[in-house]
């Protein structure tokens, strides 16, 4: 998902209430006059205090009442992923919420992470899975958690909104949130949600594609001690042979030139490693 004027974004939340529903698929003319009169880029449609209905037939009428709006509008589906949005849902907006909400405990972007990874396969340019806001900045993980949880995010091309006051975060905060290179992997053209390759006593691979051949790999440590982890090449599908420049997009510097067949890094509990990798000709 991509915001192209921050100066001009407008971002409405709906509940799913019987009255807030029936204004939008009932009164065409009212819907024109909020949503395009507004100028309205960005509606979450919420859960809370349905009338019963499942969810699918309420996004699904949503979603209708939407496409007759001339002005494009981002359509974010929040029914907590209790119908399997990710099955249906990208026929009717652009992304949807994959799970329940998240908190800001390690506990929680762990377990929301690995809900998450299900449905990478649904997932598409224009079509996301929104596995929830970001916690990164309110204060209960540790800067290691935060990167961990940014670096996730980012690698399974989740929405990144953010979910602090801005006003008031540390410049370590605003760093993670700034990270361009790690932005830039959540943007890539190519849209291919990253997922998790392999895990063992919470020390775990991620990865995904990227334009231009390139391959984006996290070593994610999840357990309480520090411990080296290994990423082979063919865990992402290249020759061991293959030569490959290494960026770690942490510490916005070149790893290695010429790296071939595994790379293994020392990470500390619950932090992360992140890089891009870049095959070249053998």
């Amino acid at each position: 998902m991509k915001i192209l004027n921050f100066d001009s974004i407008f971002t409405v939340i709906e509940p799913a209430v019987t009255k807030c529903l029936a204004l939008f698929i009932m009164n065409m003319k009212m819907q024109k006059l909020l949503l395009n009169g507004w100028g309205v880029d960005y509606i979450k449609y919420d859960n809370c205090y349905h009338d019963g209905t499942r969810n699918r037939e309420r996004y699904i009428a949503m979603g209708h009442a939407l496409q007759k709006i001339k002005r494009p509008i981002h359509f974010s589906l929040c029914e907590w992923g209790q119908e399997d949005p990710a099955k249906w849902a990208g026929a009717y907006g652009h992304s949807w919420r994959t799970t329940g909400d998240i908190n800001d405990t390690f506990a929680s972007v762990t377990w929301i992470a690995d809900l998450n990874n299900r449905w990478g396969r649904y997932a598409g340019p224009g079509r996301w899975n929104d596995p929830d806001m970001l916690e990164v900045g309110n204060g209960g993980m540790t800067i290691d958690e935060h990167r961990s949880h940014f670096s996730i995010w980012s690698l399974m091309k989740a929405p990144l909104l953010i979910g602090c006051d801005l006003r008031s975060v540390s410049n370590r905060t605003l760093r993670i949130l700034g990270n361009k290179e790690v932005i830039e992997v959540n943007q890539d053209s190519l849209g291919v949600q990253g997922r998790k390759l392999r895990s063992k006593d919470g020390l775990e691979v991620w990865a995904g594609p990227l334009s231009d051949n390139r391959v984006v790999v996290v070593l994610w440590n999840r357990s309480e001690l520090r411990a080296l982890i290994t990423a082979a090449w063919r865990d992402f599908g290249l020759s061991p042979n293959t030569p490959a420049i290494v960026r770690d997009l942490w510490k916005h510097k070149y790893v290695s030139m010429n790296k071939r067949d595994r790379l293994t890094a020392s990470v500390a509990p619950h932090a992360c490693k992140m890089y891009v990798l870049t095959p070249l000709q053998s």
